[in-house]
């Protein structure tokens, strides 16, 4: 599969495809095609399904293939940002944000990441359950703002603020920590968890999560404005 990243701050990107050679994507995650382009939906299976509508994918995927000849097809980022390719391989696994998948290559599968330790689940911002990419093939992931990526050698670790973990390698792992003090989670603004994640492994974040944008527009919103008058 050949493709193209275009668009800036507003990505989409371009896949042209040889003839019989196949891409999935989320149902509804099509943004212009050209018309040889075949379309067939399944669930791949109950269990995958049940796990995607946990992680709150949808349900259902959609498969498109090239008919008759070359074809293109693309995929829009649904918030400005960044798309990023990734080439999964049995070493090359990763560890996705919920809805930041967009498209792949066939043979690359999603499945539901469950976080090992409770805590991290409930208190860490990433949510108990996250998605996995396995298999062989390339996959894109959209990012919330610009993509900040980091190499963590084995051991090294880094914290993060809720919600800027785009993705991390299989390898890595992901655990929360305790913000200490009282004067500082009562008056720092961070809340009373961090995320900790500990390599080896690719971890990249991202610089404007949507809910930190949400609750930046929220004083502006005319709802709260009139409610203040």
């Amino acid at each position: 599969m050949k493709y193209e990243i275009k668009g800036g701050n507003f990505p989409v990107v371009i896949c042209q495809l040889e003839q019989n050679e196949s891409v999935l994507t989320q149902s509804g995650g099509m943004s212009w095609m050209s018309p040889n382009m075949s379309m067939q939906t399944a669930g791949n299976g109950l269990g995958k399904m049940i796990g995607r509508m946990f992680s709150k994918e949808k349900m259902f995927q959609n498969k498109y293939t090239a008919v008759g000849g070359a074809g293109e097809i693309a995929f829009a980022s649904s918030f400005p940002g960044d798309i990023m390719a990734l080439e999964v391989s049995p070493q090359n696994e990763y560890v996705i944000q919920k809805s930041a998948y967009l498209a792949s290559s066939p043979s690359v599968e999603l499945s539901v990441f469950f976080q090992k330790k409770m805590g991290t689940g409930f208190f860490g911002g990433e949510g108990f359950i996250m998605q996995k990419l396995s298999g062989n093939g390339i996959a894109f992931v959209e990012i919330d703002g610009s993509a900040v990526k980091y190499q963590l050698q084995p051991g090294q670790q880094i914290i993060v603020d809720t919600g800027y973990v785009v993705m991390m390698s299989a390898t890595c792992s992901m655990d929360i920590q305790t913000v200490k003090g009282v004067k500082n989670v009562l008056f720092g603004g961070e809340g009373l968890f961090n995320t900790v994640i500990t390599g080896p492994g690719e971890v990249v974040l991202n610089t404007m999560p949507t809910i930190k944008l949400a609750e930046s527009l929220i004083p502006y919103l005319p709802i709260n404005n009139s409610s203040n008058g």
